[in-house]
């Protein structure tokens, strides 16, 4: 959950008047100063009389230089009175209208402030939407409802993936406990009956340790770069993931056609033959008896490939997109026994951290076709 800040609603706003404010007075203490200063300087510069003259105003003599003296200080004296009052008015009206004008162009900092506060898990769906600018705020409230729709989808995501995880993982739970009360509370039970609970605990057991192994690696991979990195041949990779499959292949009677080139990059090994593996068990558990496998690498300038075709059920080509989410198998229910249902989920991620790509298709007349693309090396 996102934690609820406390910021000052009007702390920015109160700064921003304060400083045009300031800002203003300088500016008007400076211009009453020269205003101050020139009003005396073009008064000194009136013609003066010769010194000792003595002149007549309303009826009283006084000397020239003293009359000219008193003007000057008359005319800068109303200078700073009429300058004083300006100065006032000027700067009232410009704090008033910082405040006033500053308010209208934060209110969009203020929306995406507030947004922000509400959001926490359970509120994840609100967003700033348009603002009335088209300034820099406007692209701050673009970029952070992107950023929202990206931690949405995270967030749903998540919430899936444990939920099917913790689905997953009940199934086995469920059966060992089922099996353990039912022998318990069976008094007469023989030899045969209890090792018959255990092949099932055994089973069970297998299948929860294979999905915590498959949830492992793929935590591993998913959004992980790659700590070791080593020059791969694909082809080898494919050879070694091929001979652990084989003799389950054959038990199904499925024909293989393998068509192995050297193909080399630059990656994890054990990953790439994770990748490998994973297509293959894919490949051989869910096709049909007597069906068949096509496997072939390719070396091109960019990219090295692996495509693993086989038979199988039809897919819809709008849903085989959905195999590479947790939990999806092909053409078999969610609670099946076959797998955890991640294998695909393994792959892309796996792809991904080697900066390639994955891509499936459905095979006309039943089965799927995946490609694996990783950069090639020399």
């Amino acid at each position: 959950m996102l934690e609820r800040t406390a910021v000052p609603a009007r702390g920015l706003r109160a700064r921003i008047t304060i400083l045009a404010t300031v800002l203003v007075a300088i500016v008007s203490a400076l211009l009453l100063w020269l205003a101050w200063t020139l009003v005396g300087d073009a008064v000194a510069a009136v013609p003066q009389l010769p010194p000792g003259t003595i002149v007549e105003v309303d009826g009283v003599h006084v000397k020239a230089a003293d009359l000219a003296d008193h003007l000057r200080s008359q005319a800068r004296g109303r200078v700073v009175i009429a300058g004083g009052i300006a100065f006032c008015f000027v700067v009232a009206a410009a704090g008033i209208l910082a405040w006033t004008f500053t308010s209208r162009v934060l209110q969009p900092l203020r929306d995406i402030t507030d947004t922000a506060e509400r959001l926490s898990g359970e509120s994840m769906g609100e967003r700033i939407g348009e603002v009335s600018t088209r300034d820099e705020l406007a692209q701050l409230a673009r970029t952070i409802d992107a950023m929202l729709d990206r931690l949405q989808s995270a967030f749903d995501a998540q919430r899936h993936f444990v939920a099917n995880a913790s689905h997953e993982l009940r199934t086995p739970l469920s059966v060992i406990r089922t099996e353990l009360e039912v022998t318990l509370s069976d008094e007469d039970a023989d030899e045969a009956e209890l090792r018959r609970m255990a092949e099932v605990v055994r089973d069970a057991t297998e299948r929860a340790e294979r999905l915590v192994s498959s949830l492992l690696l793929l935590a591993r991979t998913d959004g992980a770069g790659l700590v070791l990195t080593e020059r791969v041949d694909v082809s080898e990779v494919v050879q070694r993931a091929w001979s652990a499959v084989e003799a389950e292949a054959a038990g199904r009677d499925l024909r293989a056609d393998l068509r192995l080139t050297p193909a080399a990059t630059k990656g994890d090994a054990a990953l790439l033959e994770r990748v490998a593996g994973n297509l293959l068990e894919n490949a051989v558990r869910h096709n049909i008896d007597g069906g068949w496998i096509e496997v072939t690498t390719s070396a091109g300038e960019r990219w090295t490939a692996l495509t693993v075709r086989s038979s199988g059920p039809l897919l819809d080509p709008a849903t085989v997109t959905e195999l590479f989410e947790p939990f999806r198998r092909a053409g078999v229910a969610r609670t099946a026994r076959s797998g955890a249902g991640l294998g695909l989920s393994i792959v892309r991620a796996a792809a991904e951290a080697h900066r390639g790509t994955v891509h499936a298709e459905p095979v006309v007349g039943g089965g799927l076709s995946v490609t694996v693309r990783v950069p090639a090396t020399a």
